[in-house]
């Protein structure tokens, strides 16, 4: 064996002591820990248990980041309540082990479950309590809940009430709601974040804190800004909203044959200026027929009020989409939801408390905003390049109503006024491999790169929830704060992202936020977000 060899072995062998070593400690911390009011020991996975992979795969929503050679964490934590949350916690700054928090698993670049150096989960799926006060119109929801659940146990209260988050039910409610989430109500109600009024958060230093004690910032960053960037994220508190119990639905098609082109310039000219009870998402994807390729656009409505109103409106400001009362559908709330999601017809409420996604794919995701009406010759150039490139699809989510009321500063995210709609890019593939994802990554990248005369500038705004690491990357190194700066103002803009990273000391002289360290800011390299806490204590990864 050689000289290098030899070396390269004797450095791989203490690196792996040391890591076990760490793992070791770690464990140990974790049972001795005086924070735990019940054993932590049966929550507890290592490699060496046979339920891990189990445990690990049971929440990977992208299975980009299931394949063999995916880094795997050294342990999972299954938190049953939260004084395994602060073990966990404490035990994981003492120790210096990198924790990723997972609630659902959507996260789009895998950041809760995958990490380029030796790391743990501390997996929240068991804390999902949901309390719905109908009498004040709120509710306690823990993060380890889905959507889905939230909306059933709403549901057995009240069939006029709802609330303004996603339509996907297996989405967990920790990244969702700490990334800004939004759904087919948020023209009327706004985000969710507009509509969270209080948390519980376990910070750096182990503490359970509610709004007054974690202080205003804390509690601003939160609700917006990426909830594991400050500490683990328990419960929100929620405002609930009213619905009719009757609202409308409808899906309408177009192609090229049935002028596309125009139906979608119009759109462009008045989604945003619709009546603020209605939604309409319009979706271009690439229709291949008898091998001749054509796009296709759909639209997808909910409407909070019934067939009469909602074709009024649409006869007034949207006569061009040509909807006929006969494609409209009336149901309650809860099954536009299942409506909404595309599970079968008569499909009952409690569909939406299955954890289990209906398919797994590999995926990619990013998104863009528009500012300005996209002509009706740039519609062509960008119906053409789909076409060339065949698989990305373009969904348009319009804005305007009470998200364009709300101010910019509000809550960290800020995209409010001014927008016309959010663009979302999505490609999903079976096949496996890094051949294979590099090859359909890169086609959503050249659409990305195509789209950029018609999407905002200065900067190129994005949003925080749809993560996506081709817009910037930490690297945790001098040059910290710059790169940080790269994608922050991106999902924040400057304002909201220099408030996010200035950092306020609480009353007692802890870190509430941030803390400069090293004549720079605190970030996880293996993320494309910044981390707001001490940077020796450098634990916490992204949620969701």
């Amino acid at each position: 064996m050689s000289i290098i060899a030899l070396i390269f072995f004797f450095l791989f062998s203490q690196s792996l002591e040391t890591s076990n070593n760490v793992k070791l400690n770690f464990i140990q911390c974790l049972i001795n820990s005086t924070q735990l009011t019940t054993p932590i020991s049966g929550s507890v996975y290592t490699r060496a248990n046979s339920s891990f992979s189990t445990v690990l795969q049971a929440y990977i929503r992208n299975l980009r980041f299931n394949e063999s050679t995916t880094r795997k964490p050294a342990l999972i934590i299954t938190a049953l309540d939260v004084s395994h949350v602060q073990a966990s916690v404490l035990c994981a700054k003492e120790h210096k082990l990198l924790m990723k928090t997972r609630s659902g698993g959507h996260d789009f670049e895998g950041l809760s479950y995958v990490a380029d150096r030796n790391f743990f989960i501390l997996d929240l799926f068991n804390l999902r309590s949901i309390n719905v006060s109908i009498e004040d119109e709120t509710a306690w929801v823990q993060t380890g809940a889905t959507l889905g659940e939230l909306y059933y146990r709403i549901a057995e209260k009240s069939s006029t009430h709802g609330f303004p988050a996603g339509s996907c039910p297996t989405v967990g409610v920790g990244g969702h709601f700490s990334g800004a989430g939004y759904g087919n109500m948020m023209r009327k109600y706004g985000l969710t974040v507009d509509n969270i009024i209080d948390a519980e958060i376990v910070d750096v230093n182990g503490r359970l804190l509610n709004r007054e004690s974690m202080g205003e910032e804390l509690f601003w960053a939160i609700t917006g800004g990426g909830g594991v960037s400050f500490g683990v994220v328990i419960s929100y508190k929620i405002n609930l909203v009213r619905v009719p119990a009757s609202v409308t639905v409808f899906q309408v098609r177009r192609t090229s044959e049935q002028n596309v082109t125009d139906v979608a310039f119009r759109w462009l000219q008045v989604a945003n200026k619709l009546d603020e009870n209605l939604f309409i998402r319009m979706v271009f994807d690439v229709n291949n027929t008898n091998g001749e390729k054509t796009i296709r656009a759909s639209f997808r409505s909910l409407f909070l009020g019934n067939t009469t109103t909602l074709m009024t409106i649409m006869d007034q400001s949207f006569p061009e989409l040509g909807l006929k009362p006969s494609d409209c559908q009336e149901m309650n709330w809860t099954q536009s939801v299942l409506w909404y999601y595309k599970f079968p017809a008569g499909s009952p409420d409690s569909t939406l408390l299955s954890r289990t996604p209906r398919s797994l794919v590999h995926l990619k995701r990013k998104s863009d905003y528009v500012k300005k009406p996209i002509s009706k010759q740039g519609l062509g150039f960008i119906f053409k390049k789909m076409v060339e490139l065949e698989r990305p699809v373009l969904t348009f989510n319009p804005y305007g109503g009470r998200m364009a009321e709300i101010s910019e500063f509000a809550k960290p995210f800020p995209h409010r006024a001014g927008n016309i709609a959010k663009i979302q890019y999505a490609l999903d593939w079976n096949e496996t491999g890094v051949e294979a994802a590099n090859r359909y990554i890169n086609l959503t990248r050249v659409l990305h790169d195509y789209m950029t005369p018609f999407v905002s500038k200065f900067p190129r705004e994005a949003f925080l929830n749809y993560r996506d690491l081709d817009i910037g990357v930490n690297h945790n190194g001098k040059n910290s704060f710059l790169e940080g700066t790269v994608y922050g103002v991106k999902y924040f803009k400057e304002t909201n992202f220099k408030r996010l990273v200035k950092g306020k000391d609480t009353e007692n002289g802890s870190p509430s936020l941030t803390m400069a360290c090293d004549e720079h800011f605190a970030f996880d390299p293996a993320v494309s977000q910044p981390l707001f806490h001490l940077c020796r204590e450098r634990i916490m990864g992204l949620p969701y």
